[in-house]
């Protein structure tokens, strides 16, 4: 397919720059695909329409502080860098504007007079810088700032630390947030639970695979990021057992989808850590995911090919075309989307 056909005309003030004043107070389009329709209703209404025998599978990765500016030691100019994920916390994938123009050996002083060095010339939107001493979570914690996506034309400012995070996060290493989750509040999860609705956590660190956006003609040549993500015995058991019980499973975001179609083995979720480079496109046969709770996407986007491969292109555009007629709120910060 060609990537244009993933690309839509989106009014630049539907694009949301701030949150809602308040958590769980945005809009949610229902999709359904057994009747091609679509409703109109509020995140409050989340937990009457999705069938009592459900259970939520949420992606609890934690938005790491990752972005950091370095003094370029050659010019003396300062230069934004967005540290991805790191094996041993000395040597950093990360993702800098024009990183092919930086040559191995240039360096970079970072607070605490940690000096980075380019260890070889990018060949991919990334580069790895190598450091003496490991850069800890702590160390984001004091230096960095909230790495909030380009299509947020301001600053991260000291509330984005709260909201550019689920209340459920656990596990830092993500330098995005799993944005369907910012939707949910304790209220939410209580409302749900006194339905019977079940709720479990899995992990994927959001990185590059995620958000790059696809940047080839036809979306097969797209190559995906790798992405480390985690599922617990616990988790692996309740999500088997869910199945087995012919349970709704709904994945609250593409990135939830992405790790229950990726440690699916031999009819079920298999517990255990790795790194997936799952790429969902149309045609694709979901084996685990029933219903999707998702945000409104970017054009051009792997998560907009997901979705479609989820819910049709037909439907998917219809329903993107009527969130636009009704000026609901796009991305990061937006309004939600239900697909049943």
């Amino acid at each position: 397919m060609k990537t244009r056909e993933f690309f839509f005309d989106l009014p630049e003030e539907l694009i949301a720059q701030y949150p809602v004043e308040e958590r769980g107070a945005s809009r949610l389009l229902v999709v359904d695909r057994s009747r091609g329709d679509f409703i109109d209703s509020t995140l409050h209404e989340l937990p009457s329409f999705l069938p009592p025998d459900s259970i939520l599978v949420f992606n609890n990765s934690k938005v790491r502080k990752a972005r950091i500016y370095g003094i370029d030691l050659n010019t003396g100019k300062e230069r934004e860098f967005l540290f991805i994920r790191s094996e041993d916390k000395k040597r950093w994938e990360v993702l800098t504007p024009n990183a092919r123009r930086l040559k191995e050996g240039r360096t970079f002083l970072f607070p605490e007079s940690r000096v980075g060095t380019v260890e070889c010339s990018a060949s991919s939107p990334t580069l790895y810088l190598r450091f003496e001493e490991p850069l800890e979570e702590g160390y984001f914690d004091t230096y960095g700032s909230v790495p909030l996506p380009p299509y947020i034309h301001r600053p991260a400012e000291q509330f984005d630390e709260e909201r550019y995070q689920t209340i459920y996060a656990q596990h830092a290493g993500s330098v995005a947030a799993p944005t369907a989750g910012l939707h949910f509040t304790q209220p939410i999860l209580e409302a749900l639970a006194t339905k019977g609705i079940e709720r479990v956590f899995v992990t994927l660190h959001v990185g590059l695979g995620t958000f790059e956006p696809i940047r080839t003609e036809h979306i097969e040549n797209h190559k995906m990021h790798r992405e480390e993500y985690e599922v617990s015995s616990e988790a692996a058991e309740r999500i088997n057992r869910a199945r087995k019980e012919k349970k709704h499973i709904v994945a609250v975001g593409t990135t939830s989808v992405r790790v229950l179609e990726s440690a699916y083995q031999e009819g079920e979720v298999k517990a255990g850590s790795g790194f997936t480079e799952l790429y969902i496109t149309p045609g694709y046969t979901f084996r685990m995911v029933d219903h999707l709770f998702t945000n409104f996407h970017t054009p051009g986007s792997t998560l907009l090919v997901l979705v479609t491969a989820f819910a049709g292109s037909s439907l998917i555009k219809k329903a993107y075309q009527h969130a636009i007629q009704q000026r609901y709120r796009f991305f990061s910060y937006g309004d939600a989307m239900l697909i049943l």
